[in-house]
């Protein structure tokens, strides 16, 4: 199963730069060519417990298929930014692929110096990659620019040794690469923008995203770290933490968010949820799906009985949030793209903010909200922390964060780039149900090495070419220009990569499919 993902992986990269080879190709290859090499001394380390950390033990590492999202992601930014004329973003491309790079990189290195005896051969392609990826960079990169990926490599050594210690077996090394270079990214472009503040430069809603989170992100380190000294389960605890989190958020993340927008937070919020009939529609209609989700949750764990405590949720009952999720985003996507960025920001805090609750068992919800997941966890959720909803969340909504509506004339993008937005829909909402639903209710021939069935992976590519094709009736703004091998290639490719991979595939398909897309 990993040397197929890794080939699935590989063709995706060739796919890609077959369409955008320049400079930077040259270091995606060497990268992906060494992280292969790499993953399995990960592997071996995770086998044999000689990681520093503790992982998640029911995966390989992951670390090719993650190392290659971010600086991916950077290129295909690069080129789509280059042929609109927006120089600006191109530059801001080019960072976020050396910077993926560059931590990819680092974390090769970490696991080939703590192999013993040391890997000779994989130590030379390391040493490779890396004075490729260096050189690029030197003549590519102006010194700010330079300046701001050592930045973000060092918040994220900083942030990777805080939080693989606080929260073990939560992540494998690569989404623990994915997920804190991430926030390492996002915390730097705050400091960034927050120390070079110029009125009117900007938009409020992607500053909110920043400041979102990394307010909620910093507020989990600070209770954590607190609550290593005290027992979180008290009524004294949790009315400190309620009292902490009104004072952080009153006091540090709505001022900081003030100077960025240069306007009352609150105000604005208020102003840009009701701006619009459309928009009251809209939030009318998510908060009844939010309440057939909550309902949802009740009735299974009011099923359940009190001989079968044990007893988990099925696959298929699972499922059910993933087509609440896209009857919640299908039509954000078509009326008010904006209002959707917005109100996934809000939602995943929520989330965040409550997985908190439940996990330092913060009174008086924190015990119930315990009892009423416990029916929906599944073998990913083998650290004190449950993620997988989360990263439901985020699957879908990193499209829509990410789509650079600065590059994009009229709000989208040419080609098969018109169903950016629409990947998280397409790879999880749509082809990772199907493929789990019919896959385990019809399914009889496996992929080799897998769990996974042949029916479910072309019921998941059919499903996503339906799904396209609705796409195309009801989203006036959308035109393929006949793209459609492209699209083809793209979701088949993706719908076997979720077959094989033993990552969190809520978060690692969108963000594949997104750079199909894109490129």
């Amino acid at each position: 199963p990993v040397l197929v993902e890794s080939l699935i992986v590989f063709i995706i990269v060739l796919s890609v730069h077959a369409v955008v080879w320049d400079r930077y190709s040259w270091c995606a290859v060497a990268l992906a060519v060494q992280a292969f090499y790499v993953q399995f001394k990960w592997d071996r380390l995770l086998q044999l417990g000689g990681a520093v950390f503790q992982f998640r033990t029911a995966a390989n590492s992951g670390l090719l298929p993650a190392s290659m999202v971010i600086p991916l992601l950077g290129i295909v930014m690069k080129e789509r930014c280059k042929s609109a004329g927006i120089v600006y973003f191109e530059r801001f491309g080019i960072v976020v692929a050396s910077t993926g790079m560059l931590v990819a990189l680092f974390l090769s290195v970490i696991a080939v110096g703590i192999t013993k005896p040391v890997p000779t051969n994989t130590c030379i392609l390391t040493g490779v990659a890396g004075s490729i990826i260096i050189y690029t960079m030197k003549h590519s990169l102006t010194v700010s620019e330079v300046i701001e990926v050592l930045e973000v490599l060092l918040i994220f050594v900083y942030l990777s040794m805080i939080v693989l210690y606080l929260l073990p077996r939560c992540f494998t090394p690569g989404e623990a690469l994915l997920v804190l270079g991430g926030m390492s990214f996002v915390l730097n472009q705050l400091i960034k923008r927050s120390l070079n503040v110029i009125e009117g430069r900007g938009d409020p809603i992607d500053f909110f995203l920043l400041v979102a989170v990394v307010g909620v992100v910093l507020l989990g380190l600070f209770f954590t770290v607190l609550f290593i000294f005290m027992d979180s389960g008290t009524w004294i605890s949790s009315m400190f933490f309620h009292m902490m989190t009104a004072v952080l958020g009153l006091g540090v993340i709505m001022p900081w968010l003030y100077r960025l927008i240069q306007r009352n937070p609150l105000f604005w919020l208020l102003q840009f949820l009701f701006q619009t009939q459309t928009r009251v529609n809209l939030l009318v209609y998510w908060t009844f799906l939010a309440a057939s989700a909550c309902g949802i949750v009740f009735y299974q764990n009011a099923k359940r009985s009190s001989e079968s405590k044990k007893h988990q949720a099925s696959t298929i009952t699972r499922k059910y949030f993933h087509f609440i999720v896209v009857a919640t985003y299908v039509p954000g996507l078509i009326y008010d793209r904006e209002l959707l960025y917005v109100a996934a920001v809000l939602c995943l805090t929520a989330f965040i903010f409550l997985e908190y609750i439940r996990y330092f068992r913060i009174k008086p919800f924190g015990q119930t909200l315990r009892h009423l997941l416990s029916l929906f966890l599944d073998e990913r959720d083998s650290g004190p922390l449950i993620l997988t909803h989360i990263y439901l969340l985020l699957g879908l909504s990193l499209p829509v964060w990410l789509f650079p509506r600065s590059c994009a004339p009229k709000g989208t993008l040419p080609g098969a780039g018109a169903l950016v937005p629409y990947s998280g829909v397409l790879a999880v909402g749509v082809g990772d149900s199907i493929a789990s639903v019919f896959g385990s209710t019809m399914g009889e021939i496996k992929w080799p090495g897998t769990k996974k069935t042949f029916e479910g992976t072309m019921t998941a590519v059919f499903a996503q070419i339906i799904a396209v094709a609705l796409i195309l009736i009801f989203d006036s703004s959308v035109n393929l220009n006949s793209s459609y091998a492209w699209i083809l290639a793209s979701v088949s490719l993706v719908s076997l990569l979720e077959a094989y991979t033993t990552q969190i595939d809520n978060l690692l398909l969108p963000l594949y499919l997104q750079i199909m897309f894109m490129a």
